[in-house]
């Protein structure tokens, strides 16, 4: 995707459009329906794909009439930010809407695949989460809900359905009671999880899961045969992102990313297949969520237009020159991290942008699984592996490398071995120049990225580079969160004290945060220029800056950063909710330091000017943690 003018934006939408427009005037006929049978929160555990302990008949079924694909991605590993860059086919890197539940806004000249497909003359049902995180049309759909189906479509009219399962959510691994039908006897853990007994009956219980999820998709195809559709109907099956287990569900790797998709298409539409299409064949052709929206207007005839990154797998317009998968992890609920990835279907690259942070912070609802309150006691006992103890440890690597072809579990990290040094830095490039070309415009903190894109949007800022250089960011973040190899904490010698006086604020940010991750020595190297950034005119700076007096071990210093901390954590001060967020955010990550502002900090209202009802529940939630640490949690 190459940046390009608002003008040349709306010039290439209305093409596109025109096109679609032609297409709706072909006979109903020459148009195939499409079914999107969708599920929640699992990977690849199905018969299908190999797993002797899955029970998954009818989508076992579907893929020996049709055909599976072996390395497919979801874009992020959390719902809301998965079916974003399904619906938008933008990577929410670009489209601002990375963050839980973030609601952000698109230009008007962008569409998202319902819409594209309206105007081609489909009927476009969905049953019935919707659950974006860009805010849409209200007549978005033909009809959304739970009611939403293909058969209340006018005469003749060609169809596109999608039927979403919750069956499989990570919030069914917890129900209780439940009585099990898989052994937990025989479920293979991976080797970062703790082999307790709550932990196998979670994973069986998401094993039962699945089978739910795979009899909803029956009851679907049930009625699509029944109905006389079957052979007119093209059908997909996918999950939204890996298994809804700690460390698969929110982690950025393969065990969060890697997810079925298996796809249908009777003798009538075969010429739309993809071109290494057989029945009960596997394809290993990768496949990214981007990938989705482009190819859905492939299928209906429409040149997806040039601003979709994505390449379509089938249709006219198919096309297979894709060699990378890639992924983004941003603020989930109350926990923020900064996290990219890659694969080439074998080696899996992380960058973790906020090394200091560890991958198992804390966060209320994923605590809500017996499995993750197990494992974390164990961890903090001592009584874990060197496996199973690295998803809570901080700092984290920066850099993450695995090869899946004798490490499927991801648990031997290979970017310190020399052997893989040419495989890691072939990656690290790939990656930078993958951000680059798609404008990764959430490099920058949520508040910042909301403040700079008032007059417009996330998107249209992200390819304006006068006011967002995005390489100079880019730069920044990666010298920041990349200590020099030689150690010194006192002198990186890349540049962090001139970047914390840049004249960009994200600059100035990834700087202070620099400090932050290299610990007390660098701050007390760079004081002066920290203290100045308790007056930035940034928000963002300003809580690094306090957050690295916090750090400093010098006492004044820190209750100076605190003072600052508290005062940025009211929602109802003059910088709102979401610096509020930020401040939290910052606080709960300092923990027992920040003891000495906690109960002014629980004192203050949790409710405050914020961009969407959504964020609501989460200034409550970090109150809620900053009161378990008082109780000595």
């Amino acid at each position: 995707m190459r940046s390009r003018s608002n003008w040349w934006l709306g010039v290439m939408c209305w093409v596109t459009l025109s096109t679609s427009a032609m297409a709706g005037d072909r006979k109903d006929a020459d148009r195939p329906n499409i079914l999107w049978l969708t599920s929640e929160d699992h990977g690849p555990h199905m018969g299908c794909y190999g797993d002797r302990v899955a029970r998954t008949p009818h989508v076992d079924a579907l893929a020996a009439r049709g055909m599976r694909f072996s390395r497919c991605w979801s874009v992020a590993p959390v719902c809301a930010p998965a079916r974003t860059v399904i619906l938008t086919g933008l990577y929410n890197g670009s489209s601002g809407g990375l963050h839980m539940r973030s609601m952000v806004s698109l230009p008007a000249a962008i569409e998202t695949y319902p819409q594209y497909l309206r105007t081609a003359g489909y009927y476009c049902t969905n049953n019935s989460k919707e659950d974006y995180n860009v805010r849409v049309p209200k007549d978005l759909w033909n009809t959304s809900s739970g009611k939403a189906h293909w058969s209340n479509r006018p005469a003749g009219q060609p169809f596109f359905a999608v039927f979403n399962s919750t069956k499989s959510h990570e919030s069914q691994i917890r129900k209780r009671p439940h009585t099990l039908v898989t052994d937990p006897a025989l479920v293979r853990l991976p080797a970062y999880h703790p082999d307790t007994p709550e932990v196998r009956h979670d994973w069986a219980q998401y094993y039962d899961g699945v089978a739910a999820a795979d009899a909803e998709a029956g009851a679907r195809l049930k009625e699509l045969d029944d109905a006389g559709l079957a052979e007119e109907t093209i059908v997909f099956y996918f999950a939204d992102h890996g298994s809804g287990m700690p460390r698969s569900k929110r982690w950025l790797g393969n065990s969060g990313l890697h997810v079925p998709l298996v796809v249908y298409f009777p003798e009538k539409w075969r010429h739309l297949a993809p071109k290494e299409y057989a029945s009960g064949g596997v394809s290993d052709r990768l496949v990214s969520f981007v990938d989705l929206a482009p190819t859905l207007l492939s299928l209906t005839g429409t040149q997806p237009p040039e601003w979709m990154p994505g390449e379509p797998f089938a249709g006219p317009f198919q096309t297979r020159t894709r060699t990378l998968l890639f992924g983004e992890r941003g603020r989930m609920d109350e926990s923020v991290d900064l996290v990219r990835s890659a694969t080439d279907g074998r080696y899996v690259y992380l960058r973790n942008f906020m090394p200091h942070l560890s991958t198992g912070q804390y966060l209320a609802y994923q605590f809500e699984t017996p499995t993750t309150r197990v494992w974390r006691e164990l961890f903090d006992a001592g009584k874990t592996t060197p496996e199973e103890s690295q998803f809570w440890q901080a700092p984290k690597a920066p850099e993450e490398l695995y090869d899946l072809s004798t490490d499927p579990d991801e648990v031997t990290n290979l970017a310190n071995s020399t052997e893989h040094a040419a495989v890691l830095e072939q990656m690290r490039k790939s990656l930078r120049t993958h951000l680059l070309a798609i404008r990764d415009v959430c490099l920058i903190p949520e508040a910042m990225l909301h403040e700079r894109s008032r007059d417009s949007t996330p998107y249209s800022l992200g390819h304006d580079d006068t006011r967002y250089p995005l390489s100079r960011i880019l730069d920044a973040a990666d010298v920041a969160s990349r200590p020099s190899p030689s150690g010194k904490e006192t002198d990186d010698g890349r540049g962090l004290s001139q970047m914390i006086t840049d004249s960009d604020s994200a600059v100035r940010y990834w700087a202070t945060l620099g400090c932050v991750i290299r610990g007390p020595e660098a701050i007390r190297t760079r004081r002066e220029q920290i203290v100045r950034g308790l007056q930035d005119a940034s928000p963002s700076v300003v809580i690094a800056s306090a957050q690295a007096l916090v750090l400093s071990g010098d006492a004044n210093d820190s209750a100076r950063g605190l003072d600052m901390l508290a005062s940025l954590a009211n929602p109802q001060s003059t910088t709102g909710g979401l610096v509020a967020m930020e401040a939290l955010i910052c606080l709960e990550s300092l923990g027992g330091r920040g003891r000495p502002i906690w109960e002014q900090v629980l004192k203050q209202p949790t409710t405050g000017p914020l961009p969407d009802a959504r964020y609501k529940d989460f200034i409550p939630r970090l109150h809620a943690r900053l009161g378990q640490f008082g109780a000595g949690r």
